[in-house]
């Protein structure tokens, strides 16, 4: 019977790594939704006071100059010095943070 259970060790541990191997393998190189959020609330400190935000837990895709993104959208509400408050959208890059847009809502 020992080697049974060893032999039902083995199987559930290599099925076990090939599903974390699949899932890593899925979302390799990508920063979370929430990282990318606070990237983008770090760089728009300048913008005024950050007093919302929110972010798509899903990553699209956004072609831009004939290349490809993985992207994670979302956005902020800013209140300026002056008290107004601006809404901004943005796009980021989801396997490098690296702001793609960021958009003046208009009124």
């Amino acid at each position: 019977m020992g080697w049974k259970r060893f032999a039902a060790g083995v199987g559930a541990g290599v099925a076990v790594t090939l599903l974390a191997k699949s899932q890593l393998e899925k979302n390799q190189g990508n920063i979370s939704p929430e990282k990318a959020l606070k990237m983008v609330k770090h760089k728009a400190k300048n913008l005024g006071t950050i007093d919302g935000s929110w972010v798509h837990m899903i990553t699209e895709e956004l072609e831009q100059d004939q290349l490809v993104y993985k992207v994670y959208r979302g956005g902020i509400t800013c209140t300026d010095e002056s008290g107004k408050m601006s809404a901004y959208e943005f796009l980021v890059d989801a396997a490098t943070g690296t702001i793609l847009k960021l958009n003046k809502q208009e009124d």
